[in-house]
């Protein structure tokens, strides 16, 4: 594999290239589903192939193939350059590259159970399990329970000499149940929605959650939905459960802070950022309780890495420190051009045919002290939502809404009723702001997003999030989100 991207780098070199690397990638992915007590989906798919980055006449040129010889490596290169030398003719200015020590390295995701040597058999009858404890329940339409693995092999060379390997697992598992009455239809997820729980774990995670052990209540849950009130429309305190507060990081924290899409970069297809460069390091983000880091060291996060795909160092830093907005997500050429000394190490590509881009690794609300208990215990009138069901949000990140699955009335310090359809919006800054609690460590869930899309062509990236539940004052909630 050296002596083949040494080949691709030197043919780059001789066609005009300043600077080139070269990335080797090999995915393999199984997905099993079950629904309603048969196996819906059992798939195992294998990918691989390598793309050729140059840096030509100050603009980027990118080339990839399948094909794994000497003489594809050597057209991709060339390809890669000739890409270049065209786009730098309409370049408004030339890429300039904050520096990094090129590294020679290995880095692999630690596990203890290797989920592709773990039998199909026993994987499937997890699943049935979980099916059958949740259709015990009357009520119950529909009951559908997935399994998700994926190791990626990379390798990555430079010109600047840097030879980095790096294996990636990943394992995911969640269940949905879904409850159907007089044209009404109610879900509730676990251990989340939108497939459940991801790390960068073996099949050691699959055993970290009472999956069986909580079928029945998530099933009854669904039902009771059905005959639940409507969650009340006005001003409120809220109380966010881990889950739904994790994607409202990656939504109005996460996305603002790329930047790429403050630059411009994402302006025709997902939007800019409010977050401007003017703003770094005076604007009140959100009030004292809030401090948010970034960091590709978090343990078990789907965004933990050795290095990113432009070979710097994974890396952990604060975006909000005590509300105070105090860093991007940058690469080698945003970083330059904002007159930072290197990049934070954010550049991940979806597979060996895509570009790198700025990708959130794993985005962190702190925890704070407390339980969630006791949260509720003071909080004089509010709703407790639990588990995201939907969300929107405008192209600048700042105005937003979002519903969850479930939600339940606080009143003097109890619940007091479950509602069904809650929903909540606002303003970024004001919403953040508006936080004046966050739970203790004991409550801290580092979540897991698989489908976070990003770039042109599209890119799926994998996101974590960590959270413990949060209290936000006076936040509009009910009727005036709910479309």
């Amino acid at each position: 594999m050296r002596s083949f991207a040494l080949e691709a780098l030197e043919e780059a070199r001789s066609a005009g290239a300043d600077y080139a690397d070269v990335r080797f990638v090999e995915t393999a992915r199984e997905e099993i589903g079950v629904k309603n007590g048969r196996v819906a989906l059992v798939t195992r798919t294998d990918d691989r192939g390598f793309g050729v980055r140059v840096l030509a006449r100050g603009a980027w040129g990118f080339s990839s193939s399948a094909i794994p010889s000497r003489d594809e490596a050597r057209r991709v290169a060339r390809e890669a350059v000739e890409i270049a030398h065209a786009s730098a003719r309409l370049a408004e200015r030339p890429v300039a590259l904050a520096p990094v020590e090129p590294i020679v390295a290995t880095w692999r995701t630690p596990f203890r159970l290797d989920p592709f040597e773990v039998p199909l058999e026993e994987k499937i009858d997890l699943l049935f399990s979980i099916d059958e404890a949740a259709r015990r329940v009357m009520g119950v339409t529909v009951v559908q329970g997935e399994m998700s693995f994926r190791r990626i092999r990379k390798a990555f060379v430079s010109t600047e000499g840097a030879a980095i390997e790096q294996e990636i697992l990943r394992s995911g598992i969640g269940y949905a149940v879904t409850a159907v009455r007089a044209g009404d239809l109610q879900v509730r997820s676990y251990p989340n929605s939108f497939g459940g729980q991801f790390q960068t774990k073996g099949y050691e995670l699959i055993g970290e959650w009472p999956l069986v052990a909580e079928a029945e209540r998530v099933a009854s849950e669904a039902v009771a939905l059905l005959s639940a009130e409507q969650c009340p429309s006005g001003a409120r305190d809220i109380i966010l459960d881990s889950s739904q507060l994790a994607l409202q990081v990656h939504e109005s924290c996460g996305h603002p802070i790329e930047l790429d899409r403050v630059l411009g970069a994402e302006a025709n297809y997902a939007g800019k950022s409010f977050l401007t460069p003017d703003l770094l390091g005076s604007f009140r983000y959100g009030s004292p309780a809030v401090s948010i880091e970034a960091s590709a060291l978090t343990p078990g996060g789907v965004g933990t890495y050795g290095f990113d795909d432009e070979g710097v160092p994974a890396q952990r830093w604060e975006i909000v420190r005590d509300g105070l907005f105090t860093g991007y997500l940058t690469s080698r050429e945003t970083a330059a051009a904002i007159g930072e000394p290197a990049s934070r190490g954010t550049m991940r590509a979806d597979s060996w045919n895509r570009l790198p881009i700025i990708r959130m690794n794993n985005v962190n609300l702190r925890p704070g002290a407390g339980t969630l208990d006791e949260l509720i215990r003071d909080t004089e009138d509010g709703i407790y939502m639990e588990t995201n069901r939907s969300w929107s949000i405008d192209q600048l990140r700042l105005n937003f809404q979002f519903g969850t699955e479930i939600g339940w009335e606080i009143k003097k310090g109890k619940r007091v009723r479950m509602l069904k359809n809650p929903t909540y919006g606002g303003t970024t800054p004001e919403f953040w702001r508006a936080c004046d609690a966050v739970c203790g460590a004991d409550e801290w869930v580092l979540w897991g997003l698989t489908s976070c899309g990003k770039g042109q062509p599209g890119q799926l990236a994998e996101t974590g999030h960590g959270a413990a539940p949060a209290r936000f004052r006076k936040i509009a909630v009910g009727a005036a989100y709910a479309r």
